[in-house]
């Protein structure tokens, strides 16, 4: 029996894999059902992975580590198509090149994806925590007598949003066992920043449309939403790695993208003087309240000379204390360090143990990125694994 422990989609991945050639495999998790997740991630639409070209894409992340890049082009964006329109899914590709189910949620591509694995005759054990080996190889389960296996595929996530079932326990198992794992972080975490009380009650829960966001000589385009916390949303999420690294550093918001700062001076040329500053720029430069309120939390009299408030409206300063921790985060960074695994995605120190998804030590952004890369090594631990049999 070949055990999978860890039912998200990396580790369903290679369920299916193995369960394709006639392994019987077991599917082990410690929560009473599978992929919750992905069926958090499916709930503003379920983001798959991204239609940018290929070279580009195995870019995005954070390492150069010729093993992921290798699982990526093994398993493309386009294999990943492929197989959702394989289970029933139509897809589309937004404005924005993410690609998504057309139904925009997960749970119908669970399903369908759960039929398929019954079908291949995977079996599913749940509520059992994973303990570790017993000293003859077997896996230790709550509640279970040791089980011997002939091979195993670890994915057991990293550590973002820990009661949906992935808490990061299992770093202990390993590292006792001599393999290197960096620390596990949050990524794609919104930033904390210090809002009046006025603004936080006023605007908490409020979309931030079409802005771009500067921090430590990077820019992110995109939407934001103001939290009681801060910020939070796409256009943050792919600078919070850099300012989680960086410690509180400044942020500038520009609320009009679309227009030069000489653009935006030329219509606020356009205001009258018995216009309040609200009316006027809302009525110059289309400006949402929020964005109006938020101009005001770094400086309460704003000025009107057109050249300053341009100036303003095109970087306006806000301080980063933090970034949110693993509890908020949509995913982690750290993890089992690539070098202790093998072109196969076999642990080194552990023959037979193959590892796969947020486990190992990558992070990216949202976008598809993140999904792409969990199915994609959890093939690759699965090939491995049929690989390493092979050769026994």
């Amino acid at each position: 029996m070949i055990a999978v422990i860890g039912a998200g989609p990396a580790g369903l991945m290679a369920a299916e894999i193995l369960s394709a050639t006639g392994q019987s495999v077991t599917v082990f998790d410690r929560m009473p059902s599978v992929g919750r997740k992905l069926l958090m991630a499916g709930r503003g639409g379920l983001n798959l992975t991204h239609s940018e070209p290929l070279d580009a894409f195995v870019t995005r992340y954070g390492t150069t580590d010729p093993r992921l890049a290798a699982a990526v082009h093994a398993f493309p964006p386009d294999a990943l198509r492929a197989w959702a329109e394989g289970l029933g899914q139509e897809l589309f590709t937004g404005s924005s090149g993410r690609v998504f189910p057309k139904a925009m949620k997960a749970s119908p591509l669970l399903r369908a994806w759960l039929a398929r694995l019954a079908a291949q005759g995977v079996r599913f054990d749940l509520r059992h925590r994973w303990h570790g080996f017993a000293d003859d190889g077997a896996l230790l389960f709550d509640g279970m007598e040791p089980v011997p296996v002939e091979g195993t595929v670890l994915a057991l996530g990293g550590a973002s949003w820990p009661r949906l079932g992935s808490d990061g326990n299992w770093t202990d198992i390993l590292t006792a066992k001599g393999i290197e794992v960096a620390p596990l972080k949050p990524a794609n975490s919104g930033v904390m920043i210090g809002w009046t009380q006025v603004f936080r009650e006023r605007f908490a829960g409020t979309p931030l449309k079409s802005v771009a966001i500067r921090a430590l000589g990077r820019v992110s385009r995109g939407d934001a939403v103001i939290s009681a916390y801060g910020l939070e949303g796409g256009a943050i999420y792919g600078l919070s790695s850099a300012l989680r690294d960086a410690g509180p550093s400044t942020i500038t918001v520009d609320l009009r993208p679309d227009l030069s700062e000489a653009a935006v001076a030329e219509k606020l040329r356009m205001l009258r003087p018995r216009d309040s500053l609200s009316n006027g720029l809302r009525r110059t430069l289309s400006l949402a309240p929020v964005a109006m309120n938020m101009l005001r939390e770094g400086q309460f009299d704003l000025p009107r000379d057109p050249v300053t408030l341009a100036a303003l409206i095109k970087a306006l300063p806000l301080r980063v204390t933090g970034v949110q921790g693993l509890d908020r985060a949509i995913s982690s960074a750290g993890g089992i360090a690539l070098d202790e695994v093998d072109d196969r995605f076999m642990l080194r120190r552990l023959p037979g143990v193959f590892a796969a998804g947020e486990m190992l030590d990558w992070e990216a952004p949202t976008g598809g990125y993140l999904l792409q890369a969990c199915m994609a090594t959890g093939a690759a631990a699965a090939r491995g694994l049929l690989d390493w049999q092979t050769a026994a």
